[in-house]
């Protein structure tokens, strides 16, 4: 396999949980405002959260983070890739729903999920393979695994599709009343103006500059063996035809989501 764009094994350093808070000098790399809902469509919203920082070649690579936020019937929320639960957002959490379900959609998005476990002790926590793996004793309690086709207490308003990895799987979900695709890192999208002169290059090199940003190059080299499986997901992916897509990291697509996946994708649909 080829050698990792980044090491993404020490990207949350639980020694060091000062990388998690957002610092003045971080904002031009954000998204403001942050830690409060912003309606994408209806019963659909985005959370554009802090900086995280990971390691590559020895520094400390600033990371900007987004949840999404899903109201199904009874008001029930579908939490994924949750941010920071700060009291603001609480609030306007409390406000919109009640969190029902829980998401970490890959090994890398499982940070805060403790946090908002905590506060709504009767939500379900939904896990991708290997977090607990890499969360180590932070995920120190019950949880359910996305590790099935069907079954989940959300079908029908959301699909869920998984996407293996010898590195990392990554599980996806369509929200099908709104159109919209939700991903975490199988696109991300940086925008040169909110960054600094390392990260323009790595994006660059990387792939995951806006405006062509797609699947970072390490995790493209997992993919490898799962080729078959991975495309046919990008496949069902395209099938259903998605009006936007929603991204973790970078400019998220708000039209045309469709035509941004046969773009993103064709390093594995071309071949």
């Amino acid at each position: 396999m080829a050698r990792f764009f980044i090491d993404r094994s020490d990207w949350h350093d639980r020694r060091e949980p000062s990388l998690y808070r957002t610092m003045s000098s971080d904002t031009r790399q954000t998204y403001p405002p942050l830690n409060t809902l912003k309606p994408v469509a209806d019963d659909i919203w985005i959370v554009d959260g802090p900086v995280i920082r990971f390691r590559a070649f020895g520094i400390r690579i600033p990371f900007a983070t987004r949840a999404t936020i899903i109201r199904l019937e009874g008001d029930r929320l579908f939490v994924h890739s949750p941010t920071p639960l700060v009291p603001g957002l609480k609030a306007e959490i409390d406000r919109t729903g009640v969190p029902r379900w829980i998401v970490g959609p890959n090994r890398l998005h499982y940070w805060w999920i403790p946090d908002w476990r905590s506060a709504y002790p009767e939500a379900e926590v939904y896990l991708a393979p290997r977090i607990s793996e890499q969360a180590g004793g932070r995920i120190d309690f019950d949880c359910r695994t996305l590790d099935q086709p069907l079954g989940y207490p959300w079908e029908g308003p959301i699909k869920t599709l998984s996407v293996p990895g010898t590195y990392m799987t990554e599980v996806v979900f369509f929200h099908v009343p709104s159109r919209t695709l939700v991903l975490t890192d199988l696109i991300e999208n940086f925008e040169r103006e909110k960054l600094g002169i390392v990260m323009r290059l790595m994006t660059r090199f990387g792939g995951v500059r806006d405006p062509d940003g797609g699947t970072p190059s390490d995790l493209r080299a997992s993919f490898l063996k799962q080729r078959p499986q991975v495309r046919s997901a990008v496949e069902t992916m395209i099938a259903w035809d998605p009006q936007r897509i929603i991204l973790a990291h970078g400019r998220w697509y708000a039209h045309g989501g469709t035509a941004e996946l046969r773009r993103a994708f064709r390093w594995i649909l071309d071949r």
